[in-house]
């Protein structure tokens, strides 16, 4: 059985600035974050673009509690950009960019902006990040060994972000930078640290805090980081997120406590499978990571249901997590 490591859940949700006349996103996350104050469970915080606020909650114990947070914290983001003339757009991509560069002034954002000059000039994507607690970091290694073949499923479930014929067309321009996707398999939590300084010093990555993949540890919470998602269209959608990703941790600390590895899948494959969930979504085709082939995208998600079932019944979020789906598929 998981202890109280993975009893803890949290969101941080990306919201986009729209003008509300030409629906072209706007440089103003400075002044709607003035109008912002951090609550007890919510903080607000910049991002990478000028036009985007972060909504982050601080860990729930139920997804019912996380709904709460996660609904008072976009009325309040709501408010503060009517009260700047402004609305929000919770969407993986703008329908209307700002003119570039739409980087936010800091010291750390502007050598972010140095070392991918033109890819991250226009970069606006919003994504619907969730938080899982463990542990510790060993435990938080071998949990992102046996979810990661799971990331494609959650990422075509989300997508939000239809563009030039894609269903997440965020999951494209995040492809752009180096080391983005699924993360590789690592031997434990030293592996996975000395892969992260290998990079910056390769100069590929910014810091250690920073890496691209769809999955990761947390650079200050203990916590792994799921950055499948594109930014949820509704609460219920960030909900959905947040029961399943917990879940499959739930599911993995049990395959550890039993000494089960993890289910084998090819990097490239697992690669394919994040490309056709970005193109096609939850309604279209997929990739079985383990039969390498195209099937129903709804199949491998059958398939992540069961393996999440045992966990969400423990939780009392089975009935939930069916109703939200049938919401979404």
């Amino acid at each position: 059985m998981p202890d109280a490591c993975a009893d803890t859940v949290g969101v941080e949700e990306e919201f986009l600035l729209v003008d509300p006349a030409s629906r072209r996103t706007v440089l103003r996350a400075d002044a709607v974050l003035k109008r912002l104050q951090n609550t007890e469970l919510t903080h607000f915080h910049a991002e990478l673009a000028a036009t985007q606020v972060e909504a982050a909650t601080g860990p729930c114990t139920t997804v019912a509690a996380l709904g709460q947070a996660l609904a008072q914290a976009r009325e309040m983001v709501a408010d503060a950009a009517r009260e700047e003339g402004l609305e929000l757009l919770s969407r993986g991509t703008p329908t209307k960019a700002a003119a570039r560069p739409v980087v936010t002034n800091g010291a750390r954002y502007h050598r972010v902006l140095d070392t991918y000059a033109g890819v991250i000039e226009d970069y606006e994507a919003s994504g619907c990040h969730v938080h899982v607690g463990v542990p510790d970091r060993e435990t938080a290694v071998a949990v992102l060994n046996h979810v990661r073949p799971w990331l494609p499923t959650l990422l075509a479930l989300s997508a939000n972000s239809p563009d030039h014929g894609y269903a997440s067309w965020r999951t494209v321009l995040q492809s752009r930078f180096p080391g983005s996707g699924v993360p590789p398999l690592f031997r434990d939590a030293a592996d996975y640290d000395a892969h992260v300084a290998r990079m910056v010093a390769c100069g590929t990555l910014v810091d250690t805090a920073q890496s691209f993949w769809l999955l990761r540890l947390a650079s200050t919470l203990p916590t792994v980081e799921f950055r499948a998602a594109d930014a949820a269209a509704t609460t219920d959608d960030a909900v959905l997120q947040a029961a399943l990703s917990r879940a499959l941790v739930h599911a993995a600390h049990v395959d550890i406590a039993h000494g089960k590895e993890p289910a084998p899948a090819r990097d490239d494959v697992l690669a394919a499978a994040v490309w056709t969930a970005s193109r096609y979504g939850i309604d279209g085709v997929g990739i079985d990571p383990w039969r390498e082939c195209r099937v129903p995208a709804t199949a491998v998600l059958d398939d992540l249901l069961d393996q999440v079932t045992p966990a969400l019944e423990e939780r009392g979020e089975l009935e939930l997590v069916h109703h939200l789906l049938s919401q979404r598929v």
